[in-house]
């Protein structure tokens, strides 16, 4: 079997682009994959054009070897941005191995060690209307969701005050715990607004309320804060899913300076390293809570990385496409409230009407530019 070429298919998705990633072999065999990151992709079509030149007519087969040829070569390491590349394809190269042999991924990965993996939902962005915010973490309660993320909040106008936005997230998180109960699990995602002295404060303020992880507290650039914060709160946090290598991760994991590793199978180039990552995690107790506010296709291939790795606590679910945009996926994750099913169906388990998807052309919505009372630029 070879590759004989890569294609790029960009569908829009709630005002953004999901950037999709096809290999066809001269088998007729193809593999889909998706790339993680949701801004700059202009940056990873060049990255995907130099990678086609590398991997066509190989064996798609040889998923370790492309992985480490598209890694390594060309001397400088990949970054995250070529990581994301990289994911996109090491993915599809996954997906065509399974269909080839017509199982799942999970089976090549080792088997299924659970019957299904328990995922948590995004409540939206709502935040400045409380009573409406409060009612929704309700229903989705009743919908019989048991894990509840929401973000640190900002000013409708695009202000972030670090005083206000940790005031705002203190008293935010205490009222939805008393919305919900006890039984309900909080997740609060700072997104890396805060410096240490705000987040230090704020997971302090938050800990009588139990949260399930405090994420992204801090920003991703210097992994060795997190040993400031691990030392000043007895909150779990969570961090990684700006990260796209194990060498990215290793400070983190290393120095037990977290508790769940946000890995995103589309960033983390792809089932190949993500898997190394889960088990350098579980040399240190962590486990694995992925990262995927994507689409069908991350969520199956996370799916697939969950089913397989001992060290999993559950897995991000945001929304479904638009209608038009889920009616072009010919198979995709089952998910419930509370939990994504496991698939049979050989690969990741997920396919598209390929013909129907090329009439999109999508760009990627520019992300929110926050920026402080002075009018420094912050981060989003």
């Amino acid at each position: 079997m070879k590759i004989t070429g890569l294609e790029v298919l960009t569908l829009p998705d709630h005002g953004d682009s999901m950037m999709l990633v096809v290999v066809d072999t001269d088998e007729g065999i193809h593999g889909l994959g998706e790339v993680g990151i949701r801004s700059r992709q202009r940056a990873v079509a060049g990255g995907l054009e130099h990678l086609a030149e590398l991997i066509v007519g190989e064996d798609p087969r040889r998923i370790e070897h492309l992985w480490q040829v598209m890694f390594r070569r060309g001397f400088f390491p990949a970054d995250r941005i070529l990581g994301a590349a990289i994911a996109a394809v090491d993915v599809a190269l996954w997906d065509i191995r399974g269909k080839a042999l017509g199982v799942p991924v999970h089976e090549l990965l080792g088997g299924r060690v659970r019957d299904h993996v328990p995922a948590y939902v995004h409540v939206g962005d709502g935040y400045h209307d409380r009573a409406w915010f409060l009612d929704r973490c309700r229903d989705l309660v009743a919908e019989g969701w048991r894990h509840l993320r929401f973000a640190s909040p900002h000013d409708a106008d695009g202000t972030l005050d670090a005083r206000r936005c940790l005031r705002d997230s203190v008293d935010l998180f205490h009222q939805v715990r008393d919305a919900v109960g006890d039984e309900v699990e909080l997740i609060l995602d700072v997104h890396t607004r805060l410096d240490p002295p705000e987040a230090v404060t704020l997971c302090r303020e938050i800990e009588a309320a139990r949260p399930y992880f405090v994420e992204d507290p801090l920003r991703c650039e210097n992994p060795d804060s997190y040993r400031m914060l691990r030392a000043r709160t007895g909150v779990p946090l969570a961090a990684g899913e700006q990260y796209g290598s194990k060498w990215e991760f290793r400070t983190l994991i290393e120095g037990d300076f977290i508790d769940y590793a946000r890995v995103d199978v589309g960033v983390a180039a792809g089932l190949t390293e993500a898997k190394k990552i889960a088990a350098m995690a579980e040399t240190h107790h962590i486990k694995l809570a992925t990262h995927n506010p994507l689409g069908p296709v991350t969520a199956a291939s996370s799916l697939q990385l969950n089913l397989a790795c001992p060290n999993v606590a559950i897995q991000e679910h945001q929304t479904d496409p638009d209608p038009a945009i889920a009616a072009l996926f010919t198979a995709r994750p089952t998910i419930l409230p509370g939990r994504v099913e496991p698939s049979e169906l050989p690969g990741i388990g997920v396919d598209i009407d390929r013909e129907a998807a090329r009439r999109y052309q999508a760009a990627a919505a520019e992300r929110p530019h926050l920026r402080t009372a002075d009018g420094a630029f912050t981060n989003w």
